[in-house]
């Protein structure tokens, strides 16, 4: 048995980007997550550690996350783990991490000039990935 899930709580980086294909659209986002400083018994300071993450969101996600989404907007997301690399015009060949949502829900206040939210429907919406092996 093996779990690929990722659970996060953070701050949206700047506002999603669109794409559309012809299976539907696909939202990019940027979401940060810190863990908090401390001080060691030494005295010696740890400071803040603040991690970027890759988010993709897929379908109704991606629409929600197209009208409801904003830069600064405290959000949670759940979903799994994924690695995909590309070759560039010199050969070189890339990885990126990305996290595939399958849950977001919106936290926080509503911060002045943010969308509104019209549809309590809009603020927990799933997607059920057709491609598991059970």
């Amino acid at each position: 048995m093996s779990v690929n899930k990722v659970i996060l709580l953070g701050y949206v980086g700047k506002d999603p980007e669109m794409k559309e294909f012809e299976s539907g659209k696909v939202a990019k986002m940027t979401i940060a997550t810190t863990e908090k400083g401390y001080k060691l018994k030494s005295g010696k300071e740890i400071p803040d550690r603040t991690e970027w993450h890759n988010i993709m969101l897929w379908g109704g996600l991606a629409e929600v996350a197209e009208k409801y989404i904003n830069k600064g907007q405290q959000v949670y997301i759940e979903g799994k783990i994924q690695t995909r690399s590309w070759a560039d015009k010199e050969g070189i060949t890339h990885y990126t991490t990305e996290v595939i949502a399958s849950d977001l829900q919106m936290l926080g206040k509503r911060e002045q000039g943010a969308k509104v939210v019209t549809t309590p429907t809009a603020i927990n919406t799933k997607v059920i990935d057709n491609d598991l092996p059970f």
